[in-house]
């Protein structure tokens, strides 16, 4: 089993760094009640904050924000993830209805990290293409009806003490190899063309696709191209650094933190002028197509006449 991430702190005690991600929101006390219970269960428990402002229900959203940032973590973090948790179990099959809709927390191990989840799609959704060290599976949470309604604060702080405490996964979980799979969608390919979507919009406004900085480089490196979205007028034929490179209020593109292709405003954020998304009218799953003019293609020749 990997060594869960303890450091030491003042005295003899030691330190579990534990992460939350939720679709819960800000306004209620749900976090604050979450992170109560947090501290009586694991009082060594360091938490930090993913987000609480996961889209309600939206596993994919969840798997998104967790994905980009959980490596930054020491291995051996535990993140619990409270987005769409309630389980479902055999007592709600109707006759004839096959058990792949059942739905129990789970344990996945991925690069040395505890990722306590519900098997909702969410796994599918951050392993990509990518396999877990494990899984397991909490099927006697079927025996605890009193957590299902709050999966987060109840189960999911439960399983964790449990890793805490150094309990092995297969004294209290099953382990399992089947999990249900929503992909992010994968950019497609043609001879001299990238075909992505919008994959998130951050809370600037700014629009992130599945298209990464890899993508563009199958195409070579320095080989003119254009951006194109839903307003054609708007299209972008570079890459900037920063997003400052360009004038204030001006259109820019760059390669996020995570290599991903980002369209952005300089200086346009949601609370005051503008984000991309609201100034393009960019939505969720739109198409991104990227158009590469190599040497010697109709564009290029065009543009000698």
């Amino acid at each position: 089993m990997v060594k869960l991430a303890k450091t030491q702190t003042l005295g003899s005690s030691k330190m579990q760094i534990i992460t939350l991600t939720s679709d819960l929101g800000l306004k209620d006390y749900y976090v604050a009640s979450v992170k109560a219970r947090l501290m009586q269960e694991i009082p060594e428990a360091y938490c930090v904050d993913i987000s609480h402002q996961i889209k309600p229900f939206d596993s994919l959203e969840a798997a998104y924000q967790l994905r980009n940032c959980f490596s930054e973590f020491p291995k051996g973090t535990i993140h619990l993830v409270g987005v769409d948790c309630e389980p479902f179990l055999p007592y709600k099959l109707q006759p004839g209805q096959s058990d792949n809709v059942l739905s129990y927390p789970c344990i996945l191990l991925f690069q040395e990290h505890y990722i306590i989840c519900s098997d909702n799609g969410f796994i599918g959704a951050f392993l990509g293409l990518d396999t877990p060290q494990a899984l397991y599976q909490y099927k006697a949470i079927e025996n605890h009806p009193s957590h299902w309604n709050f999966m987060l604060k109840y189960c999911f702080i439960g399983l964790a003490k449990q890793l805490y405490n150094n309990k092995s996964l297969g004294e209290f979980c099953e382990s399992v190899t089947k999990f249900k799979r929503a992909f992010t969608p994968l950019p497609q390919f043609d001879e001299h063309s990238i075909v992505g979507n919008v994959i998130h919009i951050d809370a600037f406004g700014n629009i992130v696709t599945n298209i990464f900085k890899s993508d563009f480089e199958r195409f070579g490196l320095d080989v003119p191209f254009t951006i194109s979205y839903q307003k054609r007028n708007d299209d972008i034929n570079v890459i900037s650094k920063a997003y400052n490179d360009v004038a204030l209020g001006d259109r820019v593109a760059i390669f996020n933190e995570a290599q991903r292709l980002e369209i952005a405003i300089n200086r346009g954020a949601n609370a005051g002028n503008g984000g991309a998304d609201k100034l393009f009218g960019i939505r969720l799953g739109e198409t991104v197509r990227v158009t590469f003019f190599p040497r010697g293609s109709v564009q290029n020749l065009s543009s000698l006449l």
